[in-house]
């Protein structure tokens, strides 16, 4: 801010800034004191609509830089050279609780990540697991309602929690990612990132590969139990935003080693899991993953409101060379997330700096709205145009999908030959360690056992048995020890 009086608004100065103006001394206030008015009326909309989901977070400025040569997978001008550096920012978040909740909870975190490229913004928009609940977004406002506060109660509900998770067997494995050990990480800075769905690269020639995305901490992983993360929670509920901004003031900057799984497009009907199904992995003896880059976050925002709080990340901003899947999950994604933030921040939340393409300007036919800047001057905004407006370049930023025959309708996921909602979360409990096994069965019978009904208790249990035998059997009986 520039030195100088305090002023209103509109620029004029102010005379005093601690009195509101009376009809003499200690009588009534006037309307005519326009700066107690205009004060009053901004602190009133100071607050914008915070995110139903992934309302808690904290973000950083960065770079990455490349480090292998991937032009043979995708011609995405950012990715095109080896030691290349494009700026990006990256907001972590929290994914039930609202602005208000703490940090150390058990809860997938966001991990949502903007690149600032030369052909506008790339947003890559994943979680600190590869996998998730459900396949499809028609089940995803259902599934935040579960999690969310019940309307009834104003408390986050066990029934409603589990009662969903038994009747969607599909949540087994992450399900069994959320109460292991990693279901409450430590810091921002110790927790690995996934681009968790798949998506495509298309290289010059034209040739499609199926992807996904790794960032491996390079601080290492570390978690809390549930007791150290309730008193954390409880006596620092800022602790993981803090943790962040101070190990980039110290100069400690978190890095992440960011690699990639591919998959020539011909492999993907043959694959023995759906490799568009959100709720799997793919094994990395299948396809292993390739580094590509590395990841640097280097400075703090300087306002959380306007950069933190008003970016807004959507998975439908891609550039030449990367586009997305059939994943169901992902293509609902691909509209609610821009339509969030339309409603949430404005329809012009893409002129905010922090939102800015910064390599390129964004040229639209798009005009007005709330805080419209004027920015296209006198431009025609329609098009065709002869006045030299701009138009399209004529090629797409992805290839066509194909190998989708049939009509179209209200159709399930395909299945593959080992498509299963069990194989791989029993595959996760058997990597477990004894120890880790355990404070997995604790944490998970710890939440089952507060449920009301027992056939909702008997149905999770009965979806992790189904994932492993050991697995359901000693889940039951830690359950029935805290019911008994």
């Amino acid at each position: 801010m520039t030195q100088g009086p305090l002023t209103t608004e509109a620029g004029a100065p102010v005379a005093d800034n601690q009195n509101s103006e009376t009809a003499g001394v200690g009588g009534p206030v006037l309307v005519q004191d326009q700066l107690l008015l205009e004060k009053l009326a901004h602190f009133n909309r100071e607050r914008i609509p915070e995110r139903v989901v992934h309302a808690r977070g904290a973000g950083a400025y960065g770079t990455f830089t490349v480090t292998a040569d991937i032009t043979p997978y995708t011609r995405a001008a950012f990715l095109a050279e080896v030691g290349k550096e494009t700026e990006v920012f990256l907001r972590f978040s929290t994914v039930a609780g609202n602005l208000g909740s703490a940090d150390a909870v058990r809860d997938p975190r966001g991990f949502a990540l903007k690149f600032y490229t030369e052909d506008g913004n790339y947003d890559l928009v994943g979680n600190n697991t590869p996998v998730f609940f459900i396949r499809d977004a028609i089940k995803f406002p259902d599934f935040i309602h579960t999690q969310k506060r019940d309307p009834c109660t104003g408390s986050q509900e066990a029934d409603n929690v589990w009662d969903f998770w038994g009747l969607s067997p599909e949540a087994t494995h992450q399900v069994t990612w959320l109460f292991g050990d990693r279901g409450i990480p430590a810091s921002y800075r110790h927790m690995d990132g996934f681009g968790s769905h798949t998506f495509q690269w298309n290289n010059e020639a034209g040739e499609v590969f199926w992807v996904k995305y790794h960032f491996k901490t390079d601080q290492g992983i570390k978690n809390l139990t549930a007791g150290e993360a309730a008193v954390l929670a409880g006596t620092d509920p800022d602790s993981h935003q803090r943790d962040l901004r101070r190990s980039i003031e110290r100069g400690e900057f978190p890095s992440w080693t960011v690699g990639v799984q591919i998959m020539p497009a011909a492999e993907a009907a043959s694959y023995r899991f759906n490799p568009f199904d959100l709720t799997k992995v793919w094994p990395h003896a299948d396809y292993p993953v390739i580094e590509i880059g590395k990841l640097e976050l280097n400075r703090n925002p300087g306002n959380v409101f306007a950069e933190v709080e008003q970016s807004i990340f959507s998975p439908s901003h891609f550039v030449p060379g990367i586009g997305p899947s059939p994943d169901k999950m992902l293509q609902g994604r691909l509209f609610a997330y821009g339509d969030a933030h339309r409603y949430r921040v404005g329809i012009n939340a893409d002129h905010l700096p922090v939102n800015r393409p910064h390599a390129t300007e964004a040229r639209t036919h798009s005009r007005d709205g709330f805080l419209y800047d004027g920015r296209h001057g006198g431009a025609k905004n329609y098009e065709p145009n002869s006045f030299g407006g701009p138009a399209g370049t004529g090629r797409a930023l992805w290839q066509p999908f194909d190998g989708f025959g049939g009509g179209t309708g209200d159709h399930p996921t395909p299945r593959h030959a080992e498509d299963d909602d069990f194989v791989q979360a029993g595959n996760l409990y058997r990597l477990m360690s004894e120890q880790e096994k355990e404070r997995l069965i604790a944490n998970l019978a710890g939440s089952i056992s507060q449920v009301s009904r027992e056939d909702i208790a008997e149905r999770a249990i009965g979806n992790f048995a189904a994932a492993d035998a050991d697995f359901g059997k000693r889940l039951e009986a830690a359950v029935r020890a805290l019911r008994d």
